[in-house]
């Protein structure tokens, strides 16, 4: 059993994330290397400041442009939007795992008797006119669908129906044009050894591993109890997810943590150990300020953070005006080993302006002229990664 002071609970997760001490990744290769580390990105369309998986990206990335991620999509094709925790952007050799969603979706379209006909003429009209949105094609026809694999649905037959072939893996989202996706057929943009590769885990519980084994890297330390981390893994239920975490143990693929003060037991992926070496020795590490995504994979666990750094954070986007604490679009904003505050941020694009509409510092924090010397670095990098020219705070 591993032994942690909280402190060194904190060191761990920030340096597996690269938040903490030199920047970690670097560049394009650097969003592919933590892509693969972190399993996916979360996808969410909405545009305040960056979407969520920009966010995530530019607090880690050393020189990271949102136009690298649009390459490694829809030009290198080396990432892939599917479905993993939530809507997600996966690396493209992780598709095969998912094929028993696929094929949970083409059994789906079953019960919708309209659903063939309509895909054929979907299909026909992308063969011959090339990579489409739900706007390029009308389907004159009553057509009410629900996804089996992802949150969507409605009475628009014409997205229904690609919605549908993107769930079969029939289709891929080819771009995207703000939030409109644009549809193609996937045997011209994923290599046929990895598009029609078999499913490498038949099993359930071999596949709810591989998944569970995916989200503790995904976080850095997680614990064996019900979490958001969990989304969107079928099946896992209570007892489920004590027999993977069983089997994991006995595999050695985890190592079981304890951290002062908490009376949960955590576990990491034991590839991870030798981090946790280096954290022993007590490092000096060079602290950094950066703005965290709503949807970081660090924080996806919001009961986890509030124990282990004391921050209590909820996205109040839907939460109704009035019954918010804090603002409409607020992100974590971290300085060294804590989450210091937080702050809403938005980019005025017709005016390519950052403007710093509030920060709420936690109680107990002093903005000294180092923090703020720190937090106006992390301001100037927001708003160039915005491509925001002025800040107004």
């Amino acid at each position: 059993m591993i032994k942690l002071t909280i402190r060194q609970a904190r060191q761990f997760m920030l340096l597996k994330h690269g938040l903490l001490g030199e920047y970690r990744f670097i560049g394009k290769q650097g969003i592919l290397d933590f892509v693969r580390q972190a399993s996916c990105l979360q996808y969410d369309p909405i545009d305040v400041c960056g979407k969520n998986a920009e966010l995530v990206l530019q607090s880690r990335v050393k020189g990271f442009t949102k136009e690298m991620l649009e390459e490694l999509l829809y030009q290198d094709r080396r990432l892939v939007d599917y479905p993993d925790k939530n809507l997600a952007i996966i690396p493209v050799e992780d598709w095969p795992y998912f094929e028993r969603y696929r094929r949970a979706a083409r059994q789906h379209a079953e019960h919708y008797p309209d659903m063939q006909a309509l895909t054929e003429q979907v299909r026909t009209h992308i063969q011959n006119h090339g990579a489409i949105s739900s706007d390029d094609i009308k389907l004159d026809v009553d057509f009410s669908w629900r996804s089996a694999i992802h949150w969507s649905g409605g009475n628009n037959a014409s997205r229904s129906v690609l919605e549908q072939m993107y769930s079969t893996g029939e289709l891929i989202i080819e771009h995207k044009k703000g939030t409109r996706k644009y549809y193609d057929i996937a045997e011209k943009y994923i290599q046929a050894n990895v598009l029609n590769a078999p499913e490498p885990l038949p099993s359930e519980l071999e596949h709810q591993k591989w998944r569970v084994l995916r989200r503790i890297g995904a976080v850095g330390l997680l614990w064996n109890r019900a979490s958001d981390a969990w989304l969107n893994i079928w099946g896992l239920k209570s007892a489920e997810r004590n027999e993977v975490f069983r089997q994991l143990s006995i595999e050695a693929k985890v190592a079981a943590v304890t951290v002062e003060g908490m009376k949960d037991i955590l576990y990491c992926r034991t590839e991870d150990l030798p981090l946790i070496e280096a954290i022993l020795k007590d490092p000096k590490l060079q602290f950094r300020c950066e703005l965290i995504a709503p949807l970081d994979n660090m924080i996806w666990d919001r009961k986890l953070i509030n124990e282990l750094f004391g921050f209590d954070y909820t996205w109040e986007i839907y939460t109704p005006v009035h019954k918010r604490k804090f603002g409409h679009y607020v992100l974590p904003l971290l300085y060294g080993e804590s989450f210091i505050g937080r702050v809403e941020v938005i980019a005025e694009r017709k005016t390519r302006q950052l403007v710093v509409k509030n920060i709420w510092y936690e109680k107990g924090v002093k903005p000294t002229k180092k923090l703020q010397t720190a937090l106006d670095d992390c301001f100037k990098r927001f708003a160039k990664f915005n491509g925001c020219e002025t800040i107004s705070l």
